[in-house]
């Protein structure tokens, strides 16, 4: 074992997390955050949401399914997958995106080679990729859970999704005339096109990493500040320069993506990952003070304003780091939580169960 590193069993109930397709959602774990005694995952191939619970210090289990139609109307059909590649909990909420992303069919060692040839020249588009959400979190007999409307006599929380279609929503509208990014809107993800793949929040900041466009070696962190817009919606404010509904802020990563972020205090924590369809090295970075950027200005973080904070195991083909979230072990302690996509054969653990990895920082 590495210094420093803990296995934490997650024991998903093995007919409850299955994906649409038949898989077990164990096998496709893309985001995690903790909330009270709860450990919240996600798989990217559903549109739903896993509630295990605390049971010891090192392991979660009863498994519960939350299905995000049930709270936002999506934009796609009720069980079409929504790419869920970022999650956080913040003010009362748990916040939620997808990739917002193009996809490119992949080849089949079964089909010949026209089909697979035409297989790599289709490019589609899911509806439900184009999510990004918050839905009130309550407590139910001392358990979190979510609520379509939350009303504690003082304050009043809905859930509510950004403004958008089949083909889009107010974020990839305003980026549609960004100098740097419009050209990667048209673009599937595992071509380095547009791949939302980190969530974070920050007072009524919403941080998005992107794994994808990559651009001479910087990745992309998108800054946004969504309002309550008509019942349901969400609207993104005016908060970058010349009035634009975001900011961008270019990270010097030495060419790799970003797939999860996560706030401590006023860092934000950035997994920077391989960005298409590569494998390579998987490194948790802290920019300081970047969960609170001065200004309404673009920035530009070089590699020295960075500090690596440790390299998460990886493999080839398999151990995708995707997902990070902290773990409160007592008062004075806690862990950084890591979940992976494609898991090694060694983390499968029975029938359901899945060992994560837990740092001691």
């Amino acid at each position: 074992m590495n210094p420093g590193l803990r296995p934490v069993l997650l024991q998903f109930h093995p007919e409850l997390s299955r994906t649409e397709d038949g898989e077990e959602e164990r096998g496709d774990l893309s985001v995690a955050v903790e909330i009270g005694d709860t450990l919240w995952v996600a798989s990217d191939e559903t549109v739903r949401l896993t509630r295990l619970s605390r049971q010891g210090e090192d392991a979660y289990g009863s498994h519960a399914v939350f299905n995000i139609a049930d709270f936002v109307k999506l934009a796609g059909k009720k069980d079409a997958e929504a790419d869920l590649e970022g999650l956080d909990h913040a003010d009362g909420y748990l916040w939620m995106t997808g990739s917002h992303s193009l996809k490119r069919a992949k080849p089949d060692r079964d089909d010949d080679a026209q089909a697979n040839l035409e297989a790599l020249a289709e490019v589609t588009t899911d509806s439900n990729r184009f999510l990004l959400a918050r839905i009130p979190v309550v407590t139910e007999n001392g358990v979190p859970t979510l609520a379509a409307e939350a009303n504690n006599g003082k304050r009043r929380r809905t859930a509510a999704l950004l403004r958008g279609g089949t083909n889009g929503n107010d974020l990839t509208r305003a980026l549609a005339k960004d100098e740097h990014l419009a050209p990667f809107l048209k673009i599937p993800s595992k071509d380095n096109g547009l791949d939302i793949e980190g969530l974070a929040v920050s007072g009524s900041r919403v941080f998005l990493g992107l794994r994808g466009p990559v651009l001479r070696g910087w990745a992309v962190v998108l800054e946004v500040e969504p309002a309550a817009a008509d019942k349901g919606l969400l609207r993104l404010k005016k908060i970058g320069p010349e009035k634009r509904r975001y900011r961008k802020h270019f990270v010097d990563l030495r060419g790799l993506g970003i797939r999860e972020l996560c706030i401590d205090g006023a860092d934000l924590l950035l997994l920077a990952g391989p960005t298409m369809d590569l494998d390579g090295p998987s490194v948790v970075y802290r920019w300081k003070g970047g969960a609170d950027p001065p200004g309404d200005e673009d920035t530009v973080v070089f590699e020295g304003d960075i500090e690596k904070v440790l390299d998460v195991p990886h493999g080839v083909g398999e151990d995708h780091a995707e997902g990070i979230t902290f773990r409160r072990l007592d008062s004075q302690r806690r862990s950084l939580l890591v979940v992976y996509d494609s898991p090694a054969p060694a983390r499968l653990r029975g029938r359901g169960g899945f060992i994560a990895d837990a740092f001691d920082l």
